[in-house]
């Protein structure tokens, strides 16, 4: 395994926490519909990472890309709820 690869893989969760632990609840869902561009690009990131020969990137590549995909699944569905609430409701 390149120790590289994993040095990114690990400086990646620890920003990742730091970042969300700091962004207050009003900013969250703007921020999380945002965010799905960039959880795209770690998409195509992971599947690279998992490609890796060696046991270890294989499976931290195949996690990133399952969290990854969550999180693009997520920010769709905060996205369309947040955006339902502005729509006018008709009374029937």
């Amino acid at each position: 395994m390149n120790p590289l690869l994993l040095f990114v893989f690990v400086l990646a969760i620890y920003l990742g926490l730091e970042l969300i632990t700091k962004v207050p609840s009003q900013l969250h869902t703007p921020l999380m519909s945002g965010s799905n561009a960039i959880s795209g690009i770690t998409i195509v990131g992971a599947i690279v990472a998992s490609g890796e020969s060696g046991l270890l990137a294989t499976v931290l590549g195949t996690i990133a890309v399952t969290a990854a995909t969550i999180n693009v699944i997520g920010g769709y569905m905060v996205t369309n709820r947040m955006l339902g609430m502005f729509k006018t409701r008709k009374d029937a």
